[in-house]
Formats: structure tokens, C-alpha cells, sequence
């Protein structure tokens, strides 16, 4: 039996990471730079390295990298200022990444949302993230039905305990 279609989670990723401009680390890396940058105007390696949790030299390789790409600007020991295409990759991850966090927070789940949010950005496709968020738009606006799925949601849960 011959079938192309599956492929293994890693396999999947792999195709996906053929298909993008940056990895997942990469993507995380702009992201938090976005957010920074947004907050404060500029962030700084060792600022950036605190933020994700990582060593400085992590950091700064990967600034190197993203800075090659054209998405920054930056200065040994200075500071990382994003560049247009930078600031619009990472306004975009970002906002993927709020989409997701709010649907799953409209799903109710709260304990692990970030960890659940960070795993889930690199591996679902735009058209998905944009149902999602119509899908968390209905409900938000239609705060009848959203009501509706919350009962619903507590008797399941409550009758399966």
C-alpha cells in the first residue's frame, strides 16, 4: 500500500519549514523583539536573552541571523531596532499569536494558555488562524450563544467528573 498523504508529526513540520521564510526559534525570537519594540522603541540583547530565557550569545546569534534577513538593525552591544518588513513580520506573529491565546481562553483553557499558545502558532496554517478568529469574533458578538456554549461546556465537564 503506497500512501503519500500521511507523514509523521516531525514529517509535517518539516514540509511546513520548507515552505517559510523562518523557523519556529526565529519566529519567537521577532516576535518578542516586536513586542518589546513596540512597548519601548528599541530592546537590548541581554533584555532580549531575559525575555525568552536564553543566553546572551543565544540571543545575539540569533539577532545576527534575523538581522541578515533584513527584519533588523543592530549594533554589537547596542541596541535592536526592527525595520519596516521586521515590524510588519512581527505585528503579523504577534497577532497570530493573540488570535490564538484568545480562542483558546474562549475554549476555557486557562491553567497552561501560553504554553498551549506558543506550541500551537508554529504549526497551524493562516486560513486556520483566521477561522479561528472569526470563530472567536461570533461568539464574542453573539454573547447569547457564547452563553449557550458555556452552560453546555459546564455540564459536560460537570457530568463527566
Amino acid at each position: 500500500m503506497e500512501n503519500k498523504q500521511f507523514h509523521t508529526v516531525r514529517g509535517y513540520q518539516l514540509i511546513d519549514q520548507n515552505k517559510k521564510l523562518l523557523t519556529s526559534a526565529m519566529e519567537d525570537y521577532l516576535e518578542m523583539i516586536y513586542r518589546s519594540v513596540e512597548k519601548n522603541g528599541y530592546l537590548r540583547i541581554n533584555k532580549l536573552a531575559e525575555l525568552l530565557n536564553v543566553k546572551d550569545s543565544s540571543a545575539s546569534k540569533m539577532v545576527q541571523k534575523l538581522g541578515t534577513m533584513g527584519l533588523l538593525k543592530y549594533e554589537k552591544y547596542g541596541i535592536i531596532v526592527l525595520s519596516d518588513r521586521g515590524k510588519e513580520v512581527g505585528e503579523f506573529l504577534l497577532e497570530r499569536h493573540r488570535i490564538i491565546e484568545n480562542f483558546l481562553k474562549l475554549l476555557g483553557c486557562e491553567d497552561d494558555v501560553l504554553i498551549q499558545t506558543e506550541l500551537i502558532e508554529h504549526n497551524i496554517n493562516n486560513s486556520t488562524v483566521e477561522k479561528l478568529e472569526i470563530l472567536y469574533n461570533f461568539f464574542t458578538e453573539n454573547k447569547e450563544i457564547s452563553d449557550i456554549y458555556k452552560n453546555y461546556k459546564t455540564n459536560k465537564i460537570t457530568n463527566t467528573t
